[in-house]
């Protein structure tokens, strides 16, 4: 693992979990960034200190890392407003993947545990102006932090933020709207292009009628041409396996996959290997997600983490959880997750030239590029005889979608998260908990709508590409272009033209 440069470094000290786990910068093992007022200054006076890199991709991606983290910190000062970033820092998940022998990462957690109570210190003394929405929508996640934790000062120190969270929830600003031109600037600074709010809604209206075009089009090769293509969903997705059969559905999911994926040479590499299996505890709110092979780690095993509901909770609940893993929509999670989509995304960041490009991850990109290898996956011909994925990629798309909706209009005012709640219920299958659940998170994850946006914009640059290089177009040469970026800024895209 090569030794990061001081302009670089600087910027991963000011996202620490995002590098030791994305990046698989593992000198941060055992160690909390500093998120005191006086430390989230302090980093950011070290930004922009020292050369760039020769490269002038590589200078601008940095240079619109640096830009965002000023917006994040010193201009919105998020670290002051939302749990979430504190809780990442605390996370100690990130040591149950196997990168490196049992007892280092055990070490490596017991260390950070112990660092527990000054980040709960840290955590406390910036947290002075949290709204109550985001408290309310974060309380159950930061008590669950403390899933298997023994130690007595860590348990301690965790009561007291539990404390300073539902404290907020009681008695925070009602309002959690960042305002619309905080929002603009927190998405563009961290893509590197300017955000016209207005404009971006438009295209998620249009997309959304797209998508319901295509679902209904979809639905009739059902059979289901009279019926609303909602409440076909809403009755396919009954049909699922049962608790004990999920992770089999995956893992066989998984391969058809990963086959598919090479046999239409869809990304550029197709080595590495992809395990299917049940999520650690402390990962257990999420319910599929992969945990890649990082680039700065050795080679290894990605993994591919699936949750079952916990036979403990009510049925109805374990049957609405089982319905994230139906026959319809299983096989588009899939394919996001594994292949064309994160695990194959994670094999070329490995490849990237350079130290900016492995490790500065636009998540827009990240999340839009599996977002768009869903429906790559439509076109190019995966599952032929069954419009069940289809009709699952439709719905995923319909969530994403309706998510980007819902955070413009939350954070400019023009939607409550009542409001919002009953957007996923008119535009989704989802309805009551699940769909006001979803709503929820446009308060403490602004930017949520970054699937879409991502998908839509590496879409456009499809068609860009196909236009200008004509005949010497191909799907292959595109995707090896876009991915040898590593994950870029979604404002740099357009440099592979």
């Amino acid at each position: 693992m090569t030794e990061l440069d001081a302009r670089l470094r600087a910027i991963t000290d000011l996202i620490v979990a995002e590098a030791r786990e994305g990046g698989g910068r593992h000198e941060y093992d055992g160690r909390i960034q500093d998120l005191s007022p006086a430390g989230v200054r302090s980093g950011l006076a070290r930004l922009g200190e020292g050369s760039l890199p020769a490269d002038a991709h590589d200078a601008e991606h940095l240079q619109v890392f640096e830009e965002s983290l000023r917006t994040q910190f010193g201009e919105l000062e998020l670290h002051r407003k939302n749990p979430l970033i504190h809780l990442s820092n605390l996370d100690l998940a990130c040591y149950d993947r196997d990168y490196a022998p049992e007892e280092e990462r055990e070490a490596a957690k017991a260390a950070h545990l112990a660092l527990w109570p000054e980040a709960v210190d840290q955590a406390i003394a910036s947290l002075d102006q949290v709204p109550a929405p985001v408290a309310q929508s974060l309380v159950a996640a930061t008590r669950g932090l403390a899933a298997s934790v023994t130690d007595e000062a860590a348990l301690k120190a965790h009561s007291l933020l539990v404390a300073h969270v539902e404290r907020a929830a009681a008695e925070g600003d009602p309002d959690a709207a960042l305002g619309g031109q905080a929002l603009a600037r927190l998405m563009g600074t961290a893509e590197g292009l300017p955000v016209d709010l207005g404009r971006l809604a438009e295209r998620a209206d249009a997309e959304r009628d797209r998508l319901m075009g295509l679902l209904a089009e979809s639905c009739a090769k059902l059979g289901e041409r009279d019926r609303a293509p909602l409440d076909v969903v809403r009755e396919l997705v009954k049909d699922h396996p049962d608790p004990d059969g999920v992770i089999e559905a995956a893992r066989i999911g998984t391969e058809k996959a990963i086959a598919f994926t090479r046999e239409k040479d869809l990304v550029p590499y197709h080595d590495g290997e992809c395990l299917v299996g049940l999520a650690p505890e402390s990962r257990r709110w999420a319910m599929a997600m992969m945990a890649w092979n990082s680039p700065g780690e050795p080679e290894g095993p990605s993994w591919y983490y699936i949750t079952p509901p916990d036979p403990s909770w009510p049925e109805q609940d374990q049957e609405e959880w089982l319905e994230v893993f139906s026959n319809a929509t299983l096989p588009a999670i899939n394919v996001h997750e594994v292949a064309p989509g994160h695990f194959s995304h994670a094999r070329a960041l490995r490849r990237a030239r350079s130290d900016v490009r492995r490790l500065l991850q636009s998540l827009a990109f990240i999340e839009g590029w599996a977002h768009y290898a869903e429906e790559l996956c439509v076109e190019e011909g995966f599952e032929p005889d069954d419009p069940r994925f289809e009709i699952g990629v439709w719905v995923e798309a319909l969530l994403r979608v309706t998510r980007l909706a819902c955070a413009i209009g939350v954070h400019t005012g023009q939607m409550t998260v009542e409001e919002g709640a009953r957007r996923f219920e008119s535009d989704t299958h989802l309805a009551g908990p699940a769909a006001l659940s979803e709503a929820r998170r446009a308060t403490f994850d602004p930017t949520y709508g970054r699937y879409t946006w991502g998908k839509l914009l590496i879409r456009d640059l499809r068609e860009r590409a196909r236009a200008e290089w004509g005949a010497d177009f191909s799907l292959q040469r595109y995707h090896k272009a876009l991915l040898d970026l590593g994950s870029p800024p979604l404002g740099l895209i357009d440099r592979i033209l």
